[in-house]
């Protein structure tokens, strides 16, 4: 059965930066209609999952975005407009997100797209990204199939996942002193994914991956894998999955006495994955994240620090993210687009804003910048290790070596 949720969010009215350069009038000087777009709404659809195996992940990165756009609703509506977003439930099921952004698209006459979630419900839309000439704004996805070929309708706000396993395998190598790397991966596009990157990254360094070993999207069924992987004498796995295979891999592996480094990508879910661990405190159980910790002392004038305190605001009864950290994100950057569009906002006039983005800082050290040759606003990688049953930040690298009985 098909959820959605709609949430209507209002949006302050602020001075536009740049006023788009198309405009909705046609040839005659008659006004045309922008799809999606009236005299006080601007209408805007998600996909995503909000039940099933990824719903958590799919819940933080709404609310996430929610609790910035409920903040702008408090003031008004940009250039006199509220934002209403359609959200659709698709269970992390790829058929489903195509069925739903098609009625979104179509049924709904949405004006653009917006926080979808994963890489093979991401991917799966593509083609109607094209047909349509729609916007697709800020997805929970790292994947290199949303960055080539070149696609202007998509707008990255994060990191992707070759960088995030480039940057992982550089430390377990240089610094850890690894050199028998595996990975476990999901058998579809985002598995494959995080499989290349790895692939890619330890290229560089004249290696191969000593074992691969996949399991099917939606299931837990990890032990194959994890036999293959230990009788391989693999020493660290990158994890490239969701936080259940990767949390039942973890906790099999760790009743079997066989303790490599376990580094998960960000998209596994720090918080997630951490209540599935449990209240063992192995030292061996490293994230990458595009975002900073959302609770970071370091950050108290940036944006982790105004999504903690929005989402107390908004929805009390949640706890910050590192997801919903990268919705509050995908919120900020689609309406700082929208407020340099202008009120005469079409779809291209609100891509031309977005190119013109520069050197937008949203907290220390995060520079977000786009152009016409560019559609990724973010590049940093923050590492986190799991102490204490919560991932924290993390960038001892000599310090776990030794921990981990690897140095001197």
């Amino acid at each position: 059965m098909r959820h959605f949720i709609r949430i209507l969010l209002c949006i302050c009215l602020l001075v536009p930066v740049v006023a788009s350069c198309d405009t909705a009038d046609d040839h005659a000087g008659k006004a045309v209609r922008t799809s999606g777009v009236s005299d006080d709404t601007i209408r805007l659809g998600s996909s995503l999952a909000l039940t099933g195996h990824a719903g958590y992940l799919g819940t933080q990165t709404l609310r996430g975005a929610q609790a910035y756009l409920n903040n702008v609703n408090d003031s008004g509506g940009v250039h006199g407009r509220r934002i209403e977003v359609i959200a659709m439930d698709d269970s992390y099921d790829p058929p489903q997100c195509l069925v739903n952004t098609q009625n979104l698209i179509i049924d709904n006459d949405v004006f653009a797209l917006f926080c979808y979630v994963g890489t093979p419900t991401t991917v799966k839309v593509l083609p109607l990204v094209d047909e349509a000439k729609i916007p697709l704004i800020g997805m929970f996805t790292g994947a290199n199939r949303l960055r080539e070929p070149f696609n202007r309708n998509v707008i990255n706000i994060r990191a992707s996942y070759y960088q995030e396993t480039a940057s992982a395998v550089r430390h377990i190598v240089e610094d850890l002193k690894l050199s028998k790397i595996g990975v476990f991966y999901q058998y579809d596009a985002y598995g494959f994914d995080g499989l290349v990157g790895t692939e890619l990254a330890l290229k560089q360094f004249g290696m191969e991956l000593v074992a691969r070993s996949s399991y099917i999207r939606g299931t837990l069924n990890v032990e194959d894998a994890l036999d293959k992987i230990r009788k391989a004498g693999t020493e660290a796995v990158i994890m490239i999955g969701t936080y259940g295979a990767c949390a039942r891999f973890i906790n099999l592996a760790l009743d079997q006495g066989y303790d490599p480094v376990f580094h998960n990508v960000s998209f596994v879910g720090a918080e997630e994955l951490a209540r599935r661990i449990g209240s063992r405190t192995p030292a061996n159980v490293l994230m990458s994240q595009v975002v900073p910790p959302p609770t970071s002392s370091s950050d108290v004038k940036g944006a982790a620090s105004e999504y903690v305190a929005l989402l107390k605001k908004y929805f009390p009864n949640d706890t910050p993210s590192f997801v919903g950290l990268e919705g509050f994100l995908n919120a900020r950057i689609l309406v700082e687009g929208l407020q340099r569009a202008g009120r005469n906002l079409t779809r291209e006039g609100l891509i031309q804003a977005i190119e013109s983005i520069r050197n937008f800082e949203v907290g220390p050290g995060m520079i977000i910048t786009y152009g016409p040759e560019d559609r990724q606003g973010l590049d940093a990688i923050y590492f986190t290790r799991l102490v204490d049953g919560r991932f924290v930040p993390f960038n001892d690298w000599f310090g776990l070596k030794t921990l981990l009985g690897n140095g001197q």
